[in-house]
C-alpha cells in the first residue's frame, strides 16, 4: 500500500478507484476485471480462470518478494494490472521498465515450476495504468514488444507484451472507451457503461465493513510504521553531525576527552566513536562510521 499512501494517508471514504487499496478490491469482480481488461487491450480475451490481488512471489528465502496489484489469467494468458500514481516520486525512480521486465519474469517462472516445459508458457501481458505520462512523449499508450534490431519487422515471438497506459491523455487517436476509462481514472467522472460499473463498486466496497476495518487497522499500522520512521530518522542524522564533529576534532589532534567535553557527549560513545574512525584516518568516512556505530549498538 506504500504508493498509495506516499504523501497523506487518505481516509477510507476518500479512497478513488485510482488508490491501491480500492484498486485491488474492485478488480476482485473477475466480470469486472475482465471487462477492464478488454477496454485497456481493446480486443477479447477469454473467461478469466481467477483473480488474485496483491499477489506475492517469492522464490528463495533471502531473494526480494514482489507483490503485484491484479493478477489473473485466461486459456491463453496470464495478465498483471498495475494501478501506478506518481505520489511525489519522480517517474524515473519508479523504473516502471525494470519493474515490468522483474514482474513478467516472476509470473513466467510460477508457470514454468507447473508445467517444466518452455512450450506451456502462456501469453505475458503486463499492463501498467498510469495516471502520469510514463515516457514523456504525449502517447495515449505505448506498447513494447520484443523485436530485433536489424531487422524491425522481425518480432522475436515470445508472447510477452507490455503496457504503459497515460491517463492524462486527451486525443482523439484512441477508443472512446478507453478515453472515457482515463477520465474515470483521473476525476471520477462516470460517462460510459464500463465506468458506471467501475464506480458501482466503488461504491460497494465504501459500504463493506469489514474492508473498512481491514483498511483502518493497516492504515494505522503504517502511520505507526512512518512515525518510527521519522525518529529513527532524527536520530540518524543527530548521530551523524556527532560524527562528522568528532572526525573533525580528530583532524585537530584533539583527545577523546577533549572532544567528549566539547561536544558535551558522554565520554564512552565518544570512544566508541573514534576507535571505529582510526579504520577510516585520515579520510574519515562519516556515513560509513555512522553504520558501524549503529551495527555496534544492535550486538
Amino acid at each position: 500500500m506504500n504508493k498509495e499512501f506516499a504523501s497523506r494517508i487518505k481516509s477510507f471514504d476518500e479512497l478513488e478507484y485510482r488508490d491501491d487499496y480500492m484498486f485491488g478490491k474492485v478488480m476482485e469482480d473477475m466480470n469486472l476485471c475482465h471487462d477492464v481488461l478488454e477496454c485497456l487491450l481493446q480486443f477479447p480475451i477469454g473467461e478469466l480462470r481467477e483473480v488474485q490481488t496483491q499477489k506475492e512471489f517469492k522464490y528463495t528465502t533471502d531473494g526480494k518478494p514482489i507483490k503485484i496489484d491484479i493478477y489473473s489469467e485466461d486459456e491463453k494468458s496470464v495478465f498483471d494490472a498495475e494501478m501506478q500514481n506518481l505520489n511525489h516520486h519522480s517517474i524515473e525512480s519508479l523504473n516502471l521498465p525494470k519493474r515490468s521486465r522483474f514482474y513478467q519474469a516472476a509470473m513466467d517462472i510460477d508457470h514454468l515450476s507447473k508445467s517444466e516445459d518452455y512450450s506451456f508458457l502462456p501469453d505475458n501481458i503486463v499492463l501498467f495504468i498510469c495516471t502520469f505520462d510514463p515516457f514523456g512523449m504525449g502517447l495515449g499508450q505505448y506498447t513494447f514488444r520484443n523485436r530485433c534490431d536489424e531487422a524491425n519487422d522481425l518480432l522475436l515471438n515470445d508472447n510477452t507484451v507490455k503496457y504503459f497506459y497515460n491517463c492524462t491523455y486527451k486525443g482523439s487517436d484512441i477508443s472512446e472507451e478507453l478515453q472515457k476509462f482515463y477520465e474515470y481514472v483521473m476525476d471520477g467522472t462516470a460517462e460510459s457503461e464500463l465506468t458506471r460499473k467501475i464506480d458501482g463498486a466503488v461504491g460497494k466496497v465504501r459500504l463493506n465493513n469489514e474492508w473498512r476495518s481491514s483498511y483502518m487497522k493497516e492504515r494505522a499500522l503504517f502511520m505507526d510504521l512512518r512515525r518510527e520512521g521519522r525518529a529513527e530518522g532524527r536520530e540518524e542524522g543527530r548521530e551523524l553531525a556527532v560524527i562528522s564533529q568528532v572526525c573533525k576534532k580528530l583532524l585537530k589532534g584533539k583527545s577523546i576527552p577533549q572532544i567528549a567535553d566539547e561536544l558535551e557527549e558522554d565520554e564512552a560513545h565518544i570512544k566508541t566513536i573514534c576507535d571505529i574512525a582510526a579504520k577510516y584516518a585520515p579520510e574519515y568516512d562519516a556515513e560509513k562510521i555512522l553504520e558501524e556505530v549503529f551495527d555496534l549498538a544492535e550486538e
